[in-house]
């Protein structure tokens, strides 16, 4: 076979690849305010969730960030996603990782506050993204009931994006989600003794 000849079959694959692509596309026809969940035991929810944020800022969206875990500590998406004040609100709500607290009264009152703070985002028309970092893990210890939460997703404005990260995403917001990503571990650098590194881990 000449190089021209598989170049030739090369251009008609692609072409019948192109046209399947087009159609597949025009049919879609819906436009909605998607409902996302990052989960799984890999590495990666929060910095996918991030990287929507950071895409929503780059076209002008306004963007609520609500921490329910994690405690005030500096991350480098945080202070690179400030530089865009004029468009974001960060708020880090959590009391830190449940096995730091060790207290369950706090941590739930923690999780409670920042719901409060959710809630508000989730009705406000002027917010394209709403970010709600380890929400899961507040919902499997039980610090906010699932009921709850749910019902105040479904009553967001119509066309507003909600991304919810951390592990052990309870079934019914699987069910209640439109895209759900599950980041599957298959190798870790913490198993071979590497410490977490600024700039990776946060």
């Amino acid at each position: 076979m000449t190089d021209e000849t598989d170049n030739r079959r090369h251009q008609m694959k692609m072409q019948r690849r192109k046209e399947v692509q087009d159609q597949e596309v025009a049919e879609k026809t819906i436009e909605k305010g998607l409902l996302a969940v990052n989960t799984g035991s890999g590495k990666g929810k929060s910095t996918a969730a991030f990287g929507l944020a950071l895409r929503m800022l780059g076209r002008g969206k306004r963007v609520v960030v609500v921490q329910f875990i994690k405690g005030a500590w500096s991350t480098g998406e945080k202070i690179a996603l400030e530089r865009f004040d004029d468009l974001l609100e960060w708020h880090t709500l959590g009391e830190g990782f449940t096995w730091e607290t060790q207290d369950k009264g706090r941590d739930i009152a923690a999780a409670v506050r920042a719901w409060e703070v959710a809630r508000t985002a989730l009705r406000r028309e002027d917010v394209g993204l709403v970010v709600l970092d380890e929400l899961n893990i507040a919902l499997r210890y039980d610090y906010l009931p699932l009921e709850t939460v749910l019902e105040d997703l479904a009553a967001r404005p119509a066309m507003q994006h909600v991304v919810v990260t951390g592990r052990n995403a309870p079934a019914a917001l699987v069910e209640a989600a439109d895209l759900v990503t599950e980041m599957t571990l298959v190798k870790h650098h913490f198993k071979a003794g590497v410490k977490a590194q600024e700039g990776v881990e946060f």
